[in-house]
């Protein structure tokens, strides 16, 4: 594949207001956009704040548009990338409103082939990378897609809008029990619909800033949300019909994610994680009403 077209980049974040980070992240953009990009940024809480925001960066060469929608991250970004302008296959990317795009990400970006359809770069925190991808040239399957969260999801605009974009209904902030997985899901649709035949992996030089998923958060609202992020993964293993000794590995390994988290977690956020992932693939919550958001905040 050669390059023909520079590719215009959309960015679809959506936000809760979080003024410091988000300024973070427009702060990597600046200078770096050009006129045919374009950045969506969905506001779903303090939506005066992020429009002033947004406008002490706008210029000829930032399109910054601010948009709001209810509560969902998968809803929001729904809601960005339709809101982008009309006429061009943008390239989509998700950061969230606690990423940034460190040096030279965004030439990068830039510099892919024009007919890239589906790929996926590395998210770094201070504790290193989020997930290890698998090396650049391996096709994407059912079993390493578990490897693409969405703020290092790459796929194209048309591509997106073919499999109808992000089940609004599962992920971060949405209305139901299922608090993740709507990466893995979007890919799984894509993949079903052939247009990950191509899928590009990305080296690791080429990689997105972000935070840890636990940071600032209390031991109560950390167990809380790993519980609440089980519940969404385990749901997909049972709605992709993955084979059941799959799914038993998969939700009884939860039990040991304190021991593969050590930085982040203790040893009994394990049985947290595994509550969730149960309850995901038994497609019901346990025990009393819980608050099913994974934040609150």
């Amino acid at each position: 594949m050669q390059n023909v077209n520079i590719v215009n980049l959309g960015l679809v974040v959506t936000t809760l207001g979080r003024i410091d980070s988000l300024r973070r992240l427009l702060d990597s953009l600046k200078g770096r956009l050009t006129a045919d990009d374009c950045l969506v940024v969905v506001a779903q809480a303090n939506r005066p704040e992020v429009n002033a925001l947004a406008a002490e960066f706008r210029s000829n060469n930032f399109r910054i548009d601010v948009i709001n929608s209810t509560r969902g991250a998968s809803l929001g970004r729904n809601a960005g990338v339709a809101a982008l302008p009309v006429g061009a296959d943008y390239l989509l990317s998700f950061p969230n409103d606690t990423t940034w795009f460190p040096v030279g990400s965004i030439e990068t970006l830039r510099g892919l082939p024009d007919d890239f359809t589906t790929g996926a770069l590395t998210v770094v925190d201070e504790n290193g990378a989020k997930f290890a991808l698998p090396e650049p040239g391996t096709p994407i399957d059912r079993w390493n897609v578990w490897c693409v969260i969405e703020m290092g999801m790459l796929v194209r605009q048309s591509a997106f809008n073919a499999v109808g974009g992000f089940d609004p209904d599962i992920g971060t902030g949405a209305a139901s029990p299922w608090q993740a997985g709507e990466a893995t899901d979007l890919l799984l649709k894509l993949q079903r619909a052939g247009l990950t035949d191509d899928f590009a992996w990305q080296p690791p030089t080429l990689a997105l800033g972000g935070i840890a998923d636990a940071r600032g958060l209390s031991r109560v609202e950390r167990r809380h949300k790993l519980r609440a992020y089980g519940r969404g993964l385990g749901r997909l293993v049972t709605h992709w019909r993955y084979p059941i000794w799959w799914r038993i590995a998969f939700i009884g390994g939860g039990l040991a994610f304190g021991i593969r988290h050590p930085s982040t977690s203790e040893l009994g956020d394990g049985w947290w994680v595994f509550l969730g992932r149960f309850e995901g693939a038994l497609g019901r919550t346990l025990g009393r009403p819980v608050h099913v958001q994974a934040v609150r905040r």
